[in-house]
């Protein structure tokens, strides 16, 4: 599912940090706080059955 802009803009802080997905490993985490943060989630070494599950944080989300 993509995420939309009014989708991210009306995301609501709860009392947990939850995510919003999109495709592919992308998510935006939203925090009890309000801030919002994109992530990415993924594998490295794609021919390793042993490879690690990662995240990377890229910025937080400008309209927050």
């Amino acid at each position: 599912m993509a995420l939309t802009d009014t989708a991210i803009r009306n995301a609501k802080p709860q009392a947990k940090p939850y995510k919003l997905a999109d495709e592919k490993g992308l998510f935006l985490l939203v925090q009890p706080s309000g801030g919002k943060l994109w992530r990415l989630k993924f594998r490295d070494e794609p021919g390793n059955p042993k490879r690690v599950e990662k995240k990377v944080s890229f910025s937080a989300d400008p309209g927050s």
